[in-house]
């Protein structure tokens, strides 16, 4: 159950943020293309759509909106008075830039666009089951107006629920003509002052081909969520309320109250009595959890687990990693969406149901591959053949894909290869000499050093690259409490004797 990692390239490549994002932030996610009941956008050249209504409501920048215009220049704009208005196509600022000519928008691969050719077209259309739909606006084969040979096909992908975007660059070729060729992917909020753009796609002439982009907040459910799967298609269910307080204040659980009132929760008066078998009484419905010197809003909702949310083969009710009944906890990759609504559980840009498969020999059939055999399933796992190099760092010809890297050629996806392990050297400290037990684990973490070699340091890091812990120590044998970390998966760096050696563990 352990491995060794490169961990400063998770660091650096792995979640970026602009300077200027407001709560936004940007992180590669595998090339997905999606399709629709689509309709067509029958609308002239550099002009926007009349208004579209949404089929759901989306919050963009802090603002709830039903409606859209589409620019055949390559943007989702959710001004109104855009609607039926010229559209911009020729820019020179990057993002954010109060100065930028479109505002309040969704910049799918923003450029002048040819739209009077009836070469390309745009479409837009509906995706998935409620409440989990996906709004799809696919620009399909659309020349540059300087660069009539150059083409443009890309996905712009609205989420019902998470209000996360989604941008696949699905083929962008490049136009190098001055001025009139630059294309930026990015977003950009009502002033202007506020945008972030995908690393390397501000403005500028570049090419990009099946490569894709989550647009998200970092803690955007500022209330805390409870999810269960609907045993019996009521709409009811029991909630074991203290699964949130331990969430909510991990240090000191049992100085959480609930109420089903703000008003009772601010006096004090009538809490909740049975908090491990509590019904809701409505679907949402909110509680209010009071300790610790805060009252915060804990959202109770039912689900229909048959929906596969996210599409990814994996059963909802399977995706409550840490079996704690709450789905909306278990977000492994860090990204702000939690597994049941995530199509890369694992943020390997490899997705879910392409790892989710099981074995096919005679004396294992049911069990979910696990190719380096180090406990964790593939679509749980950021390093799937254990050879120290990240799945998406073996991405060797740099085209987003990890899947489709084979340098060997023998057939053999270097992800799922452990020989294959460019520019990784091995330590002269055998990693056997270290043993992280238990994995997973609840509430300690042990650390058994037999290499004879004395420890200097131990730290933590959460998937993202944030510290969680750090200590230094020589013992032979160290215990780490873990029980104030939320449930995931961890990187422990160890170093001694001037080598550093990573490990994996998963906190349930």
């Amino acid at each position: 159950m352990k491995q060794k990692y490169i961990l400063f390239m998770l660091f650096s490549l792995f979640v970026y943020k602009g300077n200027s994002q407001s709560n936004y932030a940007v992180t590669p996610i595998p090339y997905s293309q999606y399709s629709a009941n689509s309709a067509n956008l029958a609308t002239m050249d550099d002009h926007c759509s009349s208004l579209i209504a949404l089929p759901f409501s989306f919050d963009f920048y802090g603002v709830n909106y039903n409606e859209v215009v589409i620019s055949t220049n390559g943007y989702i704009d959710f001004r109104t008075s855009s609607a039926n208005a010229p559209s911009p196509f020729s820019y020179s600022q990057t993002i954010p830039n109060t100065a930028f000519p479109v505002k309040n928008s969704i910049l799918g691969a923003f450029s002048d666009l040819n739209n009077n050719n009836a070469e390309g077209t745009v479409t837009y259309g509906l995706y998935g089951t409620a409440p989990y739909r996906k709004f799809v606006v696919y620009f399909y084969n659309n020349s540059f107006f300087a660069c009539p040979t150059a083409k443009s096909t890309f996905q712009m992908i609205l989420s019902e629920t998470s209000n996360t975007v989604d941008v696949q660059l699905i083929d962008k070729q490049t136009c190098p003509s001055n001025g009139v060729g630059k294309t930026v992917t990015g977003l950009i909020n009502l002033s202007g002052a506020e945008g972030i753009a995908a690393p390397g796609r501000n403005t500028g002439t570049w090419t990009a081909y099946h490569e894709g982009w989550r647009f998200y907040r970092p803690n955007y459910y500022t209330n805390y969520s409870f999810v269960r799967c609907d045993d019996n298609s009521d709409g009811f269910q029991s909630f074991d309320l203290n699964v949130a307080a331990g969430d909510l204040s991990p240090a000191n659980p049992s100085g959480i109250t609930f109420y089903e009132t703000l008003t009772d929760a601010s006096t004090g008066a009538n809490p909740i009595a049975n908090t491990t078998a509590y019904f809701n009484i409505s679907n949402p419905q909110t509680v209010y959890a009071s300790g610790n010197g805060m009252i915060k809003s804990v959202i109770l909702s039912v689900i229909d687990c048959s929906i596969d949310a996210d599409n990814d083969t994996v059963a909802s009710a399977d995706e409550d990693v840490n079996n704690d009944t709450n789905l909306a906890n278990d977000d492994t990759d860090f990204d702000g969406l939690p597994n049941y609504l995530d199509n890369d559980d694992d943020g390997d840009l490899i997705l879910t149901n392409v790892e989710y498969v099981f074995g096919r020999s005679s004396q294992n059939t049911t069990s979910i591959i696990d190719t380096d055999n180090d406990s964790i399933p593939n679509y749980l796992d950021i390093d799937d053949d254990g050879d120290g190099v990240l799945t998406f760092n073996e991405d060797y010809n740099t085209n987003g894909n990890p899947a489709d890297d084979d340098t060997n050629t023998n057939g053999t996806p270097d992800y799922l290869e452990a020989a294959v392990a460019l520019g990784i050297s091995s330590n002269a400290i055998n990693e056997d000499a270290i043993t992280l037990y238990p994995n997973p684990t609840t509430n300690v973490l042990n650390i058994d050093n037999k290499s004879g070699q004395e420890i200097a340091n131990i730290t933590i890091y959460a998937i993202n690259g944030t510290k969680v812990k750090q200590l230094k120590t020589s013992d032979a044998l160290t215990s780490i409490v873990v029980n104030d970390i939320q449930s995931g998966v961890y990187f422990v760096k160890i170093e001694m004797n001037d080598q550093v050696l990573n490990y994996k563990f998963i906190k349930k």
